[in-house]
């Protein structure tokens, strides 16, 4: 669904309407940035895959699984 000039126009009277002439062009000004805003981060996350998880090798698992062995007995 796309806006025609006529629709368009009626809502471009209705904000002037609403906000005056003075602050519609504030209010466009700030919705620009707004969205502009939007579009760097959703190209930032798009562009910059997330990193995967760093994979432990034998001896870190084996020590992990050391020192949960540890913590059970001290719990005991």
């Amino acid at each position: 669904m796309s806006l025609g000039p006529l629709e368009l126009a009626v809502l471009v009277f209705i904000g002037l309407l609403f906000f005056g002439p003075t602050k519609l062009p504030e209010l466009g000004r700030a919705f620009g940035e707004t969205i502009r805003g939007f579009k760097k981060a959703m190209s930032d996350t798009d562009s910059k895959p997330a990193a995967p998880a760093p994979e432990k090798n034998e001896t870190q698992q084996a020590e992990t699984k050391h020192a949960d062995t540890q913590k059970e007995k001290e719990r005991v």
